[in-house]
């Protein structure tokens, strides 16, 4: 698509802001000690789980004209399988005719959660995994996580009635193991693959084996450009990180937009009320749903996210491919400063 048509496109998406997805971060505990973890779940689980009821009074403030036609609720923790509620979520979600899915380290997902999970209409899921069985538990913190994930994976892919995709977080460990676990991902009939890398933030912040070096990361974009023109059986997707360059659209469906506070909110496990639950909570969470209505909140509020000329200093301020990128992920601004963490275009030049 041509690049200006597409801004057009964009700035309209960002003027009309309808609601597509919610994140609701309905908990903070996890049974594992991933590496790479944005919000260090051993710390905030100090926080109870939000009681559904909470969640419901604040959806049930969008109204059917303010959401997207395929809306969907996704449920994101923490382990939202470690909730004893998790089918209830569901049915509640289904009985206001909203779709719901949920993102899973696929410890807890076997056929029996499985079961409930489909008749309380899940319509989406996501599993991660991070490499292959040695890097996997070594990433995940605990030995079996490889195995468990495996067999999530399996029972997803062969549910047809499951829009379903597998996200991996490539390192320094993984980024060697990618055609094999293409080709693992692939023979159990896994449809979407997407792929991403970690921004320094939470546990990875200082970890090394985490970063991919510039190199590495104009591997990995060769990589994903090579499976994607091969026209394998698996489509194979870069994340929404940040603006490419000369990647754009080789290594996506479409060009890079952060749809953060434009389709794109969340519910956070202390009421919170943002964007993506990885976005720096204390610099751009918009209100409380224990004091805003939330539709209120996301009709007026999320200004620094639609309109982005605030990003502009930095590395930013005297790069040409501004209006294309906009200042990158809003994910990769964190910190008391509020300064960029790192430049995906920079890396592909």
């Amino acid at each position: 698509m041509n690049q200006l048509l597409f801004r057009l496109l964009r700035d309209n998406e960002i003027k009309v802001h309808e609601l597509s997805y919610l994140f609701w971060e309905c908990t903070t505990r996890c049974n594992l000690q991933c590496r790479h973890c944005g919000s260090d779940c051993s710390v905030l689980s100090r926080e109870k789980d939000m009681p559904l009821e909470d969640f419901l009074t604040a959806l049930d403030t969008v109204p059917a004209k303010g959401r997207a036609k395929d809306f969907c609720v996704v449920l994101t923790g923490g382990e939202p399988l470690l909730r004893p509620d998790i089918a209830e979520v569901g049915k509640a979600l289904r009985a206001r005719g909203i779709g719901w899915g949920i993102v899973s380290n696929g410890w807890f997902y076997d056929e029996e959660m499985h079961g409930r999970l489909m008749e309380a209409g899940m319509g989406a899921l996501t599993i991660s995994l991070d490499g292959l069985e040695v890097s996997h538990d070594w990433m995940r913190g605990r030995p079996g996580s490889f195995a468990r994930a495996l067999r999530a994976i399996r029972i997803m892919a062969a549910e047809p009635r499951l829009n379903a995709d597998v996200v991996s977080c490539v390192n320094k460990r993984s980024i060697s193991e990618l055609p094999q676990i293409y080709n693992l991902l692939s023979d159990a009939g896994v449809e979407q693959w997407r792929l991403f890398t970690i921004i320094p933030i939470g546990r990875a912040a200082n970890d090394p084996d985490m970063h991919l070096s510039d190199a590495e990361f104009v591997q990995l974009m060769e990589f994903i450009k090579a499976k994607r023109e091969s026209g394998g059986p698996m489509n194979v997707t870069f994340s929404c990180e940040g603006y490419l360059g000369r990647y754009e659209e080789k290594v996506r469906d479409t060009r890079y937009f952060c749809r953060a506070g434009v389709n794109i909110a969340s519910v956070l496990i202390d009421g919170r009320i943002c964007a993506c639950p990885n976005i720096d909570r204390d610099l751009f969470s918009q209100g409380s749903i224990y004091r805003d209505n939330f539709y209120d909140v996301w009709e007026h509020g999320f200004g620094d996210f639609r309109d982005r000329r605030w990003a502009r200093k930095g590395m930013c301020v005297n790069c040409s491919q501004w209006r294309n990128c906009l200042g990158n992920g809003m994910h990769n601004w964190h910190g008391p400063s509020c300064e960029l963490l790192q430049c995906h275009y920079a890396k592909t030049l």
